[in-house]
């Protein structure tokens, strides 16, 4: 019998909580979800919006992510809190330093994905972690990156050109109705970066509220493209239904 899969729907796959250490002595909460039989065919290391707005690991995006995708599309899905961020997993230690020290957060989740043998790594930022996938996320172990709601607040002209002088792949998912940066205006800034591709999405806005389906088969369309899309609405094995207890700040 098919069960449709809605918001609170956990797929099988084998989770585990872990703890990133970082360079600067901090230890941060996080969250590791593969696939329940056999080996990913690629892993996301999902940055979330910004801490002091709401953004942790358990942001809608990155939760259904990491409840779907092990089982639909054979994806290993790493999310953590960054520095001083809280969620029902937890909080990670330190405090948020407006995208700076968070460089430790982003190297120290690409060095446990590295020390794990995770395959095919990508970095997906959401909004603020859209900025310290640009900012910082430029590392050899990336294969490229995935920009949700890309407000380019804190990525200079120098960080894209530095990402186009790599090769790497870059797509940013844009809203029609974003808060801070818009399709068309996307386009012009994302110039700088000559693989950069650029896909609107129809009536969503800044927070995917109502649109988490195209977001995650956006993604899976990137990085596993043998993968079949629109990912499947329904399920037909075992699953369970979790309550997700939303930390304030």
């Amino acid at each position: 019998m098919s069960t449709e899969i809605r918001a609170n729907t956990v797929l099988p796959a084998e989770r585990e909580q872990i703890t990133l250490h970082t360079a600067d002595e901090l230890q941060l909460i996080g969250e590791l979800s593969l696939p329940a039989n056999g080996a990913p065919r690629a892993t996301l290391v999902c940055l979330h919006p910004l801490p002091t707005h709401g953004g942790m690991m358990d942001s809608h995006l990155y939760r259904k992510a990491a409840f779907r995708l092990p089982a639909l599309a054979d994806l290993a899905v790493l999310r953590f809190n960054t520095r001083g961020t809280a969620s029902e997993a937890g909080r990670s230690e330190g405090s948020f330093d407006n995208g700076d020290s968070e460089r430790f957060d982003v190297a120290a989740a690409l060095e446990y994905a590295e020390f794990h043998d995770l395959p095919n790594v990508w970095l997906v930022g959401w909004s603020f972690g859209t900025d310290l996938t640009l900012v910082h996320g430029l590392d050899p172990l990336v294969r490229g990156a995935i920009l949700i709601s890309p407000p380019l607040r804190w990525s200079t002209e120098e960080h894209l050109r530095a990402w186009g002088e790599s090769g790497k792949p870059v797509h940013a998912l844009v809203p029609e109705f974003d808060d801070y940066l818009r399709p068309d205006e996307a386009l012009r800034r994302f110039a700088t970066i000559p693989q950069a591709r650029v896909t609107g999405f129809d009536d969503t806005k800044h927070l995917w509220v109502g649109k988490a389906e195209a977001a995650l088969d956006a993604i899976v369309d990137i990085v596993a493209p043998d993968v079949a899309t629109p990912l499947p609405r329904t399920w037909d094995g075992p699953s369970e239904t979790r309550q997700v207890t939303i930390v304030g700040q």
